[in-house]
């Protein structure tokens, strides 16, 4: 099985070393092109700066066939900024890919030196959560699974082959949700 990191900004080395970490097994591939798109059976939209993330999929001219991947059934992972782009409502911006049935508002939990960690439930699992100018889920439809809460609002949320999180996994040492993300995966072959 190959799960992608998009390659073009963002925590890209953190979650291709969580990838490798749950299964020797699982080949962790960067994607920059069409052709390693076309190779993987899921991919992460990792955390970064979704405006640079935006433009840098226009100059890769791989916003439609990511699109058309993730429309076609291909699971997805957006975390951090890769939750704006999937969302199909930002606050004070347009959507980008508008797949995710959810509101978000950009750095709601605050600026760089107001990152934070804090502990919650995330589908069963007691984790670690790591807040870095995260978005908030400010609302989500009635087809979205809501899989994490911190302070009452939304911080996880899975819509059938698409699963989104504000916080940062990657930037921890517990690979349970990049697990959960590969099991998505291989429930599709």
């Amino acid at each position: 099985m190959n799960i992608g990191v998009l390659a073009l900004q963002g925590s890209v080395a953190e979650h291709l070393k969580m990838i490798k970490s749950v299964n020797k097994k699982i080949n962790a591939v960067p994607v920059k092109t069409i052709d390693e798109l076309a190779s993987v059976d899921g991919l992460i939209i990792p955390g970064g700066e979704s405006t640079t993330l935006r433009k840098l999929m226009d100059d890769f001219d791989l916003f439609t066939p990511v699109r058309e991947r993730i429309v076609a059934g291909m699971p997805v992972w957006g975390t951090c900024a890769g939750l704006i782009l999937l969302a199909n409502r930002v606050e004070g911006e347009l959507p980008y890919f508008s797949l995710l049935d959810a509101e978000v508002k950009r750095n709601a939990y605050g600026r760089q030196i107001d990152s934070f960690v804090t502990e919650g439930d995330f589908d069963g699992m007691y984790i670690n959560m790591v807040f870095i100018r995260a978005p908030q889920i400010t609302r989500v439809g009635d087809g979205v699974e809501v899989l994490a809460e911190y302070d009452g609002k939304p911080v996880a949320v899975r819509q059938g082959n698409i699963l989104a999180t504000a916080f940062h996994p990657e930037m921890t040492k517990d690979n349970r949700v990049h697990k959960y993300f590969i099991g998505m995966a291989d429930s599709k072959e």
